[in-house]
Protein backbone atom coordinates (compact mmCIF):
# COMPACT_ATOMS: atom_id res chain seq x y z
CA UNK A 1 0.00 0.00 0.00
CA UNK A 2 1.54 3.29 -0.76
CA UNK A 3 1.39 6.44 1.26
CA UNK A 4 0.13 9.33 -1.08
CA UNK A 5 2.39 12.32 -0.27
CA UNK A 6 0.51 15.68 0.80
CA UNK A 7 2.10 19.16 1.17
CA UNK A 8 0.73 22.41 2.31
CA UNK A 9 1.38 25.45 0.54
CA UNK A 10 0.39 28.59 3.28
CA UNK A 11 0.15 31.91 2.36
CA UNK A 12 -1.51 35.19 2.13
CA UNK A 13 -1.49 35.46 -1.85
CA UNK A 14 -2.50 38.82 -1.82
CA UNK A 15 -2.71 38.53 -4.86
CA UNK A 16 -1.55 35.58 -6.16
CA UNK A 17 1.99 36.12 -8.28
CA UNK A 18 3.55 34.43 -10.89
CA UNK A 19 6.25 33.82 -8.16
CA UNK A 20 3.59 31.65 -6.19
CA UNK A 21 2.45 29.75 -9.43
CA UNK A 22 6.02 28.82 -10.47
CA UNK A 23 6.16 27.66 -7.00
CA UNK A 24 2.48 25.59 -7.06
CA UNK A 25 3.58 24.55 -10.89
CA UNK A 26 7.10 22.89 -9.81
CA UNK A 27 5.08 21.82 -5.93
CA UNK A 28 2.29 19.51 -7.93
CA UNK A 29 5.26 17.60 -9.52
CA UNK A 30 6.78 16.07 -6.52
CA UNK A 31 3.40 15.56 -4.40
CA UNK A 32 0.71 13.47 -4.78
CA UNK A 33 -1.45 16.59 -3.63
CA UNK A 34 -0.86 20.64 -2.94
CA UNK A 35 -2.89 22.13 -0.01
CA UNK A 36 -2.64 25.76 -0.90
CA UNK A 37 -3.81 27.39 2.55
CA UNK A 38 -4.82 30.81 2.05
CA UNK A 39 -4.48 32.78 5.25
CA UNK A 40 -7.44 34.61 6.77
CA UNK A 41 -6.35 37.23 8.73
CA UNK A 42 -7.93 40.40 8.44
CA UNK A 43 -5.75 42.25 10.73
CA UNK A 44 -3.38 42.07 7.62
CA UNK A 45 -5.51 45.10 5.67
CA UNK A 46 -5.38 42.44 2.44
CA UNK A 47 -6.34 43.89 -1.01
CA UNK A 48 -8.00 40.91 -1.63
CA UNK A 49 -10.48 39.10 0.62
CA UNK A 50 -10.09 35.45 1.51
CA UNK A 51 -13.12 34.07 -0.93
CA UNK A 52 -11.56 36.64 -3.94
CA UNK A 53 -8.05 35.04 -3.52
CA UNK A 54 -9.29 31.71 -3.37
CA UNK A 55 -11.31 31.98 -6.70
CA UNK A 56 -8.33 33.76 -8.43
CA UNK A 57 -6.18 30.74 -7.05
CA UNK A 58 -8.41 28.38 -8.25
CA UNK A 59 -8.59 30.14 -11.45
CA UNK A 60 -5.02 30.21 -12.18
CA UNK A 61 -4.39 26.06 -11.16
CA UNK A 62 -7.05 24.93 -13.00
CA UNK A 63 -5.07 22.94 -14.72
CA UNK A 64 -3.35 21.19 -11.97
CA UNK A 65 -5.61 17.96 -11.02
CA UNK A 66 -4.03 17.77 -7.58
CA UNK A 67 -4.69 21.29 -5.80
CA UNK A 68 -6.89 22.08 -3.25
CA UNK A 69 -7.36 25.20 -1.10
CA UNK A 70 -8.66 25.82 1.98
CA UNK A 71 -8.52 28.72 4.16
CA UNK A 72 -7.38 28.96 7.51
CA UNK A 73 -6.79 31.30 10.85
CA UNK A 74 -5.35 28.99 12.93
CA UNK A 75 -1.87 27.78 13.87
CA UNK A 76 -0.06 26.34 10.56
CA UNK A 77 0.72 23.07 12.74
CA UNK A 78 -2.83 22.30 13.74
CA UNK A 79 -3.73 22.83 9.91
CA UNK A 80 -1.15 20.18 9.15
CA UNK A 81 -2.42 18.07 11.80
CA UNK A 82 -6.01 18.40 10.82
CA UNK A 83 -5.44 17.67 7.08
CA UNK A 84 -3.07 14.53 7.89
CA UNK A 85 0.04 16.29 6.35
CA UNK A 86 3.66 16.59 7.75
CA UNK A 87 4.66 18.36 4.84
CA UNK A 88 5.14 22.76 4.16
CA UNK A 89 6.33 24.48 1.45
CA UNK A 90 7.83 27.69 1.70
CA UNK A 91 9.04 29.66 -1.28
CA UNK A 92 12.32 31.87 -0.43
CA UNK A 93 13.71 34.40 -2.76
CA UNK A 94 16.45 36.18 -0.73
CA UNK A 95 18.30 35.32 2.88
CA UNK A 96 16.21 37.59 4.81
CA UNK A 97 13.42 35.29 3.40
CA UNK A 98 15.23 32.18 4.31
CA UNK A 99 16.20 33.45 8.15
CA UNK A 100 12.29 34.45 8.32
CA UNK A 101 11.47 30.97 6.91
CA UNK A 102 14.27 28.99 9.19
CA UNK A 103 13.01 30.73 12.41
CA UNK A 104 9.13 30.05 11.28
CA UNK A 105 10.20 26.33 10.73
CA UNK A 106 11.74 25.68 14.07
CA UNK A 107 8.34 27.31 15.86
CA UNK A 108 6.99 24.80 14.05
CA UNK A 109 9.18 22.21 14.68
CA UNK A 110 8.90 22.81 18.56
CA UNK A 111 4.69 22.40 18.40
CA UNK A 112 5.08 19.21 15.44
CA UNK A 113 7.55 17.30 15.73
CA UNK A 114 7.48 15.51 12.29
CA UNK A 115 6.74 18.79 10.27
CA UNK A 116 8.72 19.25 7.95
CA UNK A 117 9.68 22.21 5.53
CA UNK A 118 10.40 22.39 1.82
CA UNK A 119 11.82 25.45 0.69
CA UNK A 120 11.41 25.88 -3.07
CA UNK A 121 13.28 29.13 -4.38
CA UNK A 122 11.58 30.53 -7.63
CA UNK A 123 12.52 30.44 -11.34
CA UNK A 124 15.04 33.08 -11.73
CA UNK A 125 13.04 35.03 -13.66
CA UNK A 126 10.45 35.29 -10.80
CA UNK A 127 12.60 36.12 -7.93
CA UNK A 128 11.88 39.72 -7.67
CA UNK A 129 8.21 38.91 -7.15
CA UNK A 130 5.85 39.63 -4.19
CA UNK A 131 2.56 40.25 -3.54
CA UNK A 132 3.67 43.44 -1.64
CA UNK A 133 5.61 44.76 -4.97
CA UNK A 134 2.46 44.05 -6.99
CA UNK A 135 0.37 45.86 -4.08
CA UNK A 136 2.35 49.04 -4.69
CA UNK A 137 3.11 48.95 -8.17
CA UNK A 138 -1.10 48.88 -8.35
CA UNK A 139 -1.12 51.92 -5.97
CA UNK A 140 0.18 54.08 -8.04
CA UNK A 141 -1.57 52.28 -11.17
CA UNK A 142 0.96 50.91 -12.90
CA UNK A 143 1.48 47.67 -15.35
CA UNK A 144 1.15 44.11 -13.18
CA UNK A 145 0.52 42.35 -16.27
CA UNK A 146 4.46 40.69 -16.39
CA UNK A 147 3.54 40.13 -12.63
CA UNK A 148 0.66 38.21 -12.18
CA UNK A 149 -0.77 35.27 -13.83
CA UNK A 150 -3.07 35.98 -17.14
CA UNK A 151 -5.39 34.14 -15.88
CA UNK A 152 -6.29 36.95 -12.58
CA UNK A 153 -5.48 39.80 -14.21
CA UNK A 154 -8.55 41.08 -15.21
CA UNK A 155 -9.79 40.03 -11.48
CA UNK A 156 -6.85 42.20 -10.27
CA UNK A 157 -6.87 45.35 -12.60
CA UNK A 158 -11.10 45.10 -11.45
CA UNK A 159 -9.71 45.31 -8.12
CA UNK A 160 -7.56 48.64 -8.99
CA UNK A 161 -10.55 50.14 -10.88
CA UNK A 162 -12.98 49.67 -7.82
CA UNK A 163 -14.92 47.48 -9.41
CA UNK A 164 -14.80 44.73 -6.80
Amino acid sequence: MSTKTRAIYPGTFDPLTKGHLDLIERSSKMFDEIVIAIGDNPDKNPLFNVIERAGMIKKATIHLPNITIVKFNSLLVDLATELNSNIIIRGIRTVADFDYESQMTYANNSLKKDLETVYLMPTLEYSYISSSVVRAILKFDGDIAHLVPSTILEDVNAKREGNN
